[in-house]
């Protein structure tokens, strides 16, 4: 399983970003998919959706500004993240578990994408 991130980037406090994660390789419908991000001092979960998508699950801090979303017909993981702060500032990585149920800890994830640069700036 393979996945790669796009749509990170730089802008202003208040703006919005639009992360994708395109997955290739196993039965992407069955797969839970998240959101975590790797900050200097912390690595944290930001969103996830287990594998029915009938619930989505977010970190407290993200929670009204960020929307995770899938399409299972294109094989793709997206964040919209709105009202950006500039603690939003991180790598931001895409993540696939095969058990199709989400978790908060970051061991629990199958596959991880390279990760993509959000910058917030104040």
């Amino acid at each position: 399983v393979q996945l790669v991130e796009s749509g990170g980037g730089l802008v202003q406090a208040g703006g919005s970003l639009r992360l994708s994660c395109a997955v290739s390789g196993g039965t992407f419908s069955f797969y839970a998919v998240g959101w975590f991000r790797q900050a200097p001092r912390t690595r944290e979960f930001v969103a996830a959706l287990n594998w029915s998508s009938g619930r989505a699950y977010y970190q407290d801090s993200v929670d009204g500004r960020f929307t995770i979303s899938r399409d299972n017909a294109k094989n793709t993981v997206n964040l919209q993240m709105n009202s950006l702060k500039a603690e939003d500032t991180a790598i931001y990585y895409c993540v696939v578990n095969e058990g199709g149920y989400y978790s908060d800890n970051y061991e629990y994830w199958d596959y991880w994408g390279q990760g993509t640069q959000v910058t917030v700036s104040s």
